[in-house]
């Protein structure tokens, strides 16, 4: 076979031959240069794209009531429940906590941090599967935690550091996102099942950055985001808010405050 398409190809080379302009393929549409009309449809498609992205449904922003000079969420099983220094949970527990399959730091222990609400549990159990797929070996630290273990937590770090300095790093009760069962703690081999900045140059804190979006979670206290979360950078904390608004999060480069200064409630 190949001698007999060397042989035509020497055929055409020694008679001159050639493709007639009758003979040339006709250009598809794919080929053909935008019209400006065309242009203008395709920036008009892209523009309407991103504001439907920045359109979102009135339910999921907090709807609050001030209690004692403190904003109280209302609808704390909310989805996308903003939960910060500013917005605080009362003694919210979610009804829909479940134990996701996945690897613990902590073994096969079943206690309260290894459980987080039930759309949070699936999405993870498909990140940690899809890690595992790219050679990603991930382990939950911690989930869920209540207003009352978050108490012991902040207490005891103010004990070691101050009341003040443990602000920067751990919650007060009733403004851990943990206590709404949608945020992960995640560590790994290489970083002995600690929570360490360090994790942001590993491999495993790598791949989480890239592509949690994807499973509906966000890296929610970023680098450099400090002034806006109030919280010091957490490779290891991630956000279950669901796919739609974490690929716009993550497309932006923004924390889930800035996701909120952007949208638009209808």
């Amino acid at each position: 076979m190949k001698h007999f398409m060397y042989a035509g190809l020497a055929a055409l080379l020694l008679t001159g031959c050639s493709l007639s302009a009758q003979d040339q393929p006709a250009k598809t549409d794919q080929q053909k240069p935008q019209s400006a009309s065309q242009k203008k449809n395709t920036a008009d498609s892209g523009d309407k794209k991103s504001a439907s992205e920045l359109q979102l449904a009135a339910r999921y922003f907090n709807k609050t009531k001030t209690v004692e000079g403190k904003q109280v969420i209302q609808n704390p099983s909310n989805i996308l429940a903003l939960v910060n220094k500013t917005y605080i949970l009362g003694d919210y527990v979610p009804k829909d906590l479940v134990r996701p399959n996945v690897q613990f730091s902590f073994g096969d222990q079943d206690i309260e941090k290894s459980y987080l609400r039930k759309p949070a549990a699936q999405a993870l159990e498909e990140m940690f599967a899809a890690a595992k797929q790219d050679g990603i070996d991930l382990f939950m630290a911690s989930g869920y935690r209540s207003y009352s273990r978050q108490k012991n937590v902040f207490d005891a770090e103010s004990q070691k550091v101050g009341e003040e300095q443990a602000e920067q790093a751990v919650a007060i009760p009733g403004q851990s996102e943990h206590q709404t069962g949608l945020a992960a703690d995640i560590t790994s081999h290489a970083e002995n099942f600690l929570l360490t900045q360090k994790m942001g140059e590993d491999k495993e804190g790598i791949w989480l950055a890239k592509n949690a979006h994807q499973y509906g979670f966000i890296l929610r206290y970023p680098k450099n985001k400090e002034r806006i979360t109030k919280y010091e950078y957490e490779p290891w904390h991630f956000r279950y808010v669901g796919k739609k608004a974490a690929a716009v999060i993550y497309k932006h480069g923004w924390t889930l405050e800035e996701y909120f200064q952007h949208v638009k409630k209808i």
